[in-house]
């Protein structure tokens, strides 16, 4: 047992910043490194990866990093665990592995977490009666079936835990929950229990201070942002925790960024709706028990915490597509910035309608006037140039297609001075909506896969 176990943030999403986890394993003693790749959104591309290439479907960046990172992960006895699987965790581990063979490393184990893919499994189920109606309107997903592209249930800690117990340096999930990332290493190194619901509400908390990376350690802040040292060199958020449950985040020492009790408090809030109730597949976490200490210089203590039983069910992350959007611009400088702008948007929806085109939604914004905060934030009535963003949204592509067609004529047919059109006409994209429902945990078993180089 590691006492206090330092387990450290490397990614908050699928595009962040590609040092982050290579400064966290160079930058100070960590025992795991976690890395969160996945939002409901990224399910559904990598399911279109994977149905182009059955070899993919992963976040492909993480596989160099875990090539690369391999070497220092056996020297220095430290391990990952992320969810960059995505919908294709087997195929994300084959290729770790190639790319380990490729760099003469030898001696290395990853494992693979499965069973949270429900893709395959959703007219057997349906067959046999389970329900997967909208857990926001009650609607039956028979509404959405024949366009679904992903269907995930979000696992917990627990089988992340298996996977560790095989003594991988590298522990691979798809759709596990981002608080599993950080709770599996606590309950695999202090052994806490699957009742053990304090502990385990305790290490969810933890997680979900480190899920989104720099955004607890002074990245994204409204507190007193602008005296938060050196962005360009931001420390990621460490949890060094201790086996009764308590932990204290930090970051390593010489890195920018802040750890305060406001930085953290930013983050606990982060995407929170009952704070007395927040339900995880390994527990019920009360956030409103959190006491929070400031234990020394970019140090936060919290203890107290408390939770509850894990729900009978899982969630279940599924994705549809909902029709076809295009988004584009212009913009207009002074004088009459906002005129020209309005003027414009007003030509394009006459055209549409002279054209008998409908849509879904035609919505128009002035990025520098009422794109954020519309009527709410002071005008600026006379600003020296604005940008109009006008987006398309519908269930007929062509229509789409046409309204692409409808800005760039404005350069000559439209209000003066409109520039700003970048590489020409705005691509066509399909739209994915997202349809969440609840899962008997019994229908759900999970696997471990290992692989060897």
């Amino acid at each position: 047992m590691k006492s206090p176990l330092r387990i450290a943030s490397g990614q908050g999403f699928w595009g962040d910043w590609l040092e982050a986890p290579i400064r966290q394993v160079e930058g100070g003693p960590i025992d795991y490194l976690v890395l969160d790749y996945l939002a409901e959104v990224t399910m559904s591309i990598l399911q279109k990866l994977k149905a182009r290439d059955p070899s993919q479907g992963y976040a492909r960046d993480f596989v160099d990093l875990a090539a690369r990172l391999l070497p220092q992960l056996i020297d220095k006895d430290i391990k990952i665990v992320s969810n960059a699987g995505g919908v294709n965790p087997r195929a994300c581990a084959e290729a770790v592995i190639e790319a380990a063979r490729a760099a003469g490393i030898k001696g290395a184990k990853v494992a693979v977490v499965l069973g949270d893919d429900i893709f395959e499994r959703l007219d057997e189920m349906l067959g046999r009666g389970v329900s997967f109606n909208d857990m926001d309107s009650g609607e039956p997903i028979s509404a959405v079936r024949d366009r679904i592209l992903s269907a995930n249930v979000y696992l917990g800690a627990f089988p992340l835990v298996e996977a560790l117990r095989t003594g991988a340096q590298i522990v691979i999930a798809g759709r596990s929950t981002d608080t599993a990332l950080t709770l599996a290493p606590m309950v695999h190194e202090f052994g806490w229990g699957a009742e053990d619901w304090d502990r385990l509400a305790a290490g969810t908390i933890a997680g979900h201070i480190l899920e989104c990376g720099a955004q607890a350690s002074g990245g994204n802040c409204q507190l007193d942002w602008q005296s938060i040292p050196d962005f360009a060199n931001i420390g990621f958020p460490i949890c060094e925790a201790s086996p009764d449950g308590s932990f204290v985040v930090t970051k390593h020492a010489g890195t920018g960024g802040r750890v305060s009790i406001g930085t953290v408090k930013e983050q606990l809030v982060y995407e929170l709706g009952d704070p007395t109730n927040y339900i995880t597949p390994d527990c019920i976490a009360d956030f409103t028990s959190v006491q929070l200490e400031a234990a020394g210089p970019d140090r936060v203590r919290l203890s107290g915490i408390q939770g509850g039983p894990r729900p009978p069910t899982l969630k279940t992350s599924i994705t549809y597509s909902a029709g076809w959007k295009a988004i584009g611009t212009l913009v207009y400088s002074w004088p009459d910035a906002v005129a020209k702008a309005r003027a414009a948007d007003g030509i394009v929806r006459q055209r549409l309608a002279d054209l008998g085109l409908a849509f879904d939604e035609i919505h128009t914004e002035l990025l520098g006037v009422n794109a954020c905060h519309a009527g709410v934030a002071a005008a600026n009535l006379d600003p020296p140039e604005v940008q109009l963003r006008i987006g398309a949204r519908g269930q007929n592509r062509n229509a789409v297609n046409r309204f692409t067609r409808e800005l760039i004529p404005l350069i000559l047919t439209g209000p003066p001075t409109g520039t700003g059109f970048g590489e020409g006409r705005p691509p066509v994209r399909e739209v994915v909506a997202y349809w969440s429902s609840l899962l008997p945990r019994d229908e759900i078993q999970t696997s471990i896969e290992t692989f060897t180089v």
